[in-house]
């Protein structure tokens, strides 16, 4: 990707919340390039393609999520705290301000593959981290409960946003908690 590290991070904030809000193919280059400060001129300047800008502005979102887990303190409780922050009502109300993978996940998947590529890296540090902070001394079987642990907390995120039922909505987040913490419990 033809850009350094501090431009990374221009892009990544208010252009990251533009993608969360609008979605990979509602988010223009015009705007996303407004949200970073810069004109649609820059943008030639800097990246090949949309997909470029969205992969750069993906692997932004993704490090500042690496860097929220990195800091959680590996005493097992935390763990617990970070997932009931994500699987809250705030997190599900403010998509702009939250989890990349539960924002922009069905539209990844049917992105080019420098995007998925981006997405992949992030999603396996991602799992790394997790496992670690699982506490069970079969690597194998860390890395088993992390991905299932993601996948839960993604889907129901994903899941309690798509509800029109607000009731309904809250039950998901519920049960979905309920269901990470037995995961981690295994």
């Amino acid at each position: 990707m033809g850009c350094g590290r501090a431009r990374t991070r221009q892009y990544g904030g208010s252009s990251g919340r533009r993608l969360k809000k609008d979605g990979i193919d509602g988010a223009g280059v015009s705007a996303l390039m407004s949200d970073a400060g810069l004109t649609n001129g820059a943008f030639y300047a800097h990246f090949a393609s949309k997909d470029e800008l969205v992969a750069v502005v993906l692997a932004d979102q993704l490090t500042k999520q690496l860097d929220t887990l990195r800091a959680i303190p590996d005493d097992g409780h935390s763990l617990q705290s970070y997932i009931e922050g994500y699987l809250s009502a705030s997190h599900r109300d403010q998509r702009e301000n939250g989890c990349p993978s539960a924002a922009l996940l069905s539209e990844i998947g049917r992105s080019t593959p420098i995007v998925q590529e981006s997405f992949t890296d992030g999603i396996s540090a991602m799992i790394t981290i997790v496992a670690s902070r699982t506490h069970i001394d079969d690597a194998a079987a860390a890395r088993t409960i992390a991905i299932g642990l993601m996948s839960s907390l993604v889907g129901t995120l994903q899941l309690s946003r798509a509800v029109s039922d607000p009731t309904l909505s809250d039950e998901i987040l519920a049960a979905g908690l309920a269901t990470a913490f037995r995961l981690l419990e295994k």
